[in-house]
């Protein structure tokens, strides 16, 4: 997985390298498909973190496929605020939420 900022959908600096690994293990074998999975912290409303999770989901996607990847092999789904890593009220815990995670489909 990689993790988000804050109410951020942008891809950070440290997250380049895992998503650069993923691109090119997804163009090695081009018959993977992957689901992109966009996850939020617990503070905000339901359709608030929906929303953020489908942004951070697209922004890992359109990395991919900036990095080469079909887009027909990538879907995405958001989350939300609904399947949590961590339930600590502490921003160690949120930290934890904020984050993407590819599933290999085939």
């Amino acid at each position: 997985p990689i993790h988000f900022d804050f109410d951020r959908s942008n891809i950070r600096d440290d997250a380049r390298a895992v998503l650069k690994a993923n691109a090119a293990y997804l163009k090695a074998n081009p018959k993977v498909k992957i689901k992109i999975e966009g996850h939020c912290d617990e503070r905000g409303t339901i359709e608030y973190n929906l929303g953020l999770g489908a942004k951070r989901a697209k922004a890992v996607k359109d990395y991919l496929t900036g990095q080469g990847v079909g887009a027909e092999r990538l879907s995405t789904i958001s989350y939300g605020k609904e399947l949590p890593l961590c339930q600590d009220e502490s921003e160690e815990c949120w930290a934890r939420n904020r984050r993407v995670h590819a599933v290999i489909l085939k």
